[in-house]
Formats: structure tokens, C-alpha cells, sequence
């Protein structure tokens, strides 16, 4: 089995500290390491350095380099121009399906936290095992819900199919992306709903399909990179740049797949309000790292990347970033105002701390 990483985007929602030439995925969040070595971390050793591969892009591979050092460069899959993740996606199946067509492959993220990481690594041997024997099918891998979440997407599952190992198989039924609040609540109560925590093991082969059937002109570009990698630089730009759910998952039949939900512990922490639900054991705790002094001040996330102590005092519900060149404070309810501010720097004189 192979294992691909897509650590590619900007995280403009974790600014200050995600910036584009640094993006989230490479900074330390949890810890000492960052969310790039720690996903690479949970595959190990039982993949070998050879069958680990990095999507991202060109301007970014230096630094994966210098993270991940064991990793071999060839399977650093750069891509010359952000096209969105369907061109990604396409892209790596066409280099694996070129020498290996039929081995499972799983598609994960980097910038996610996974707490249980023994059943993280359960479910990818029961994944590419299940499509070893159904080589035409895609496996969706579910986490189970912990709280009525509008910002992620969720995944209806149908009647078990299979059990394997402790895991439940069930067939597939449909997705929902970023619900009202109303739905989430819905879904949170019904147990055939997980969250999508995006993860799924398929063949390159099968991939590759789907991309014939629903993206042909898509496939066809695809087919002469895998054939002449080096014209990569004229090809993939003029990819179409689209979602790979739009491009293919929201047009697959619901009998192509199955869903595989359970918990490990997943967290997206894409956001700042994710971090802090993903590392929060009580409701009143600050989250805090680096040199922070936080007196009388409570539920609030308070990171400090500089050498300076940052105090804070009788604070609630609150985020404090400090980095060497900027100092972000507000209300954890306007996290979501980040991303439109950080777009007004653009042709700004602020637009150099984006």
C-alpha cells in the first residue's frame, strides 16, 4: 500500500502564523514538530520511506525536504501552479498508476491532528485490504462525530456490509457539506452520519476511471504527463481548476463506494477554532505555547512564536497570536473575519504579511 500526503495549501484561516511561505502545515501547532512530520510520523514504520509521497507544490518543496529528510525526493510530487485538488489528485493517481495500477493507495491530509493512532493505522490496513478484493470501488474512511459541526463536511452510510477486524463496512448513501447548524444537530443524532475527514483508499487505476468518465478532457492531459512527466510545467497549469468532490466524488455512483466510520480521534485544525477544540480537555482551558502568562483569563487560545512574554488578563473566549511581525486579538466568534482580512491586504502595503 501507498500512502500520499497533500500538504499544498496556504491556511490563510491560521494566520498570522500560516503564511504563504510558510503554510500551517509546516509550523510547529502541537509540540515541538509540525503537522507535516506528525502525519508522516503515524505511518511509520509500517510504510516504508519509498511508498510515502508528498503533493504539494513547487515553491514548498525545500521545505519538506528539510522536515522530512528520509523521505525519497522523487516522491515529492510537485505541482507548478495551485489547480485546486482534482488536478492534484489526478495528477498523483496517473504517477502511481503508471508502474502500479492496482495497489491501494490512501489519499490524507497534512495539517490534521489524530489522537488514536492505532486505530488510524487499523483502518488503512482494513481499507487496503477490502480494496485489494474490490479493486473497483473507493473506500471513505468517517470519523465519528463528536459535536454538531457546520464546518466540515458529513457522510450518510447506508446498511453494514462487512465487519473486519472491529470495523463496520457499510455502503455509502451520500455527502453534506458544511450544513446549517439546524442539519448538524440533525446529523449529530442520527448514527449513520460521521464527519469527512476527507481520507479515502482507492486504486490509482480505478481513479484514473473516473476521471475517463466524468473529466475526459482532464484525463487526457493526465495521460500525457504520465507518459512525459518533464511537460509538467506546460500541461498542469492549464488543468481546470476544480474540487475533486465536484470533479468526481458528487458524481460517483453511491454503489462504487463504502464507508468505513469509527473513532480516531481525527481533528481538523485548519482553523484556529479547531485547534482549540481539538486540544481542549475542559471548556474553560486556555490553549496556549510558547513564553504566555495567563492570569485570571480563561477558554481562550493564546500562542506566542516570539522571545517576549505575552501576559494576558481577565480574558474569555479570546485569541492571541504574536508572531515576530504581527499581533492578532480578537473574539474566538470572529475567527471566520481572518480570511476576509487578510484578503484586503492584497496590493496593500500590508500585502507582505500574508
Amino acid at each position: 500500500m501507498r500512502a500520499v500526503i497533500f500538504a499544498g495549501g496556504v491556511g490563510t484561516r491560521m494566520w498570522p502564523l500560516s503564511r504563504k511561505k510558510s503554510p500551517k502545515q509546516f509550523e510547529k501547532i502541537v509540540g515541538e514538530q509540525s503537522t507535516l512530520q506528525l502525519a508522516v510520523e503515524r505511518l511509520r514504520p509500517e510504510f516504508n520511506w519509498e511508498d510515502i509521497y508528498i503533493s504539494t507544490g513547487e515553491q514548498y518543496v525545500s521545505l519538506i525536504q528539510s522536515q522530512i529528510p528520509n523521505l525519497p525526493p522523487a516522491n515529492v510530487i510537485a505541482e507548478p501552479q495551485m489547480r485546486d485538488v482534482a488536478p492534484a489528485v489526478g495528477y498523483v493517481a496517473s504517477i502511481l498508476a503508471k508502474h502500479h495500477p492496482e495497489e491501494p493507495f490512501a489519499i490524507l491530509w497534512s495539517d490534521h491532528l489524530i489522537n488514536k493512532v492505532d486505530v488510524f493505522k487499523n483502518i488503512l490496513k482494513v481499507g487496503a485490504d477490502y480494496i485489494r478484493q474490490h479493486p473497483h470501488k473507493i473506500l471513505f474512511i468517517g470519523q465519528k462525530a463528536r459535536f454538531p459541526n457546520q464546518n466540515l463536511g458529513w457522510i450518510q452510510q447506508g446498511q453494514q456490509i462487512a465487519a473486519v477486524d472491529g470495523f463496520h463496512l457499510h455502503k455509502f448513501k451520500s455527502w453534506h457539506y458544511r450544513p446549517n447548524i439546524q442539519l448538524a444537530r440533525k446529523y449529530y443524532n442520527n448514527a449513520n452520519y460521521s464527519w469527512n475527514p476527507g481520507y479515502f483508499v482507492a486504486t490509482p487505476g480505478f481513479i484514473l476511471e473516473q476521471y475517463h468518465r466524468f473529466m475526459p478532457d482532464m484525463y487526457k492531459q493526465l495521460k500525457i504527463l504520465q507518459e512525459k512527466p518533464q511537460s509538467i510545467k506546460n500541461i498542469y497549469p492549464k488543468l481546470e481548476s476544480i474540487s475533486f468532490d465536484n470533479a468526481i466524488l458528487e458524481r460517483l455512483e453511491p454503489d462504487k463506494a463504502v464507508v468505513l466510520t469509527t473513532d480516531m480521534g481525527w481533528s481538523d485544525i485548519g482553523a484556529w477554532e479547531a485547534l482549540k477544540e481539538a486540544l481542549q480537555k475542559t471548556k474553560n482551558e486556555n490553549i496556549t505555547h510558547g513564553k504566555v502568562y495567563a492570569h485570571n483569563s480563561r477558554d481562550s487560545v493564546i500562542y506566542n512564536y516570539t522571545n517576549k512574554l505575552v501576559t494576558t488578563i481577565d480574558l474569555d473566549g479570546m485569541l492571541v497570536i504574536v508572531t515576530d511581525d504581527v499581533i492578532l486579538v480578537c473574539p474566538q466568534e470572529s475567527v471566520p473575519e481572518i480570511k476576509k482580512v487578510v484578503g484586503s491586504f492584497e496590493s496593500t502595503a500590508n500585502e507582505k504579511y500574508t
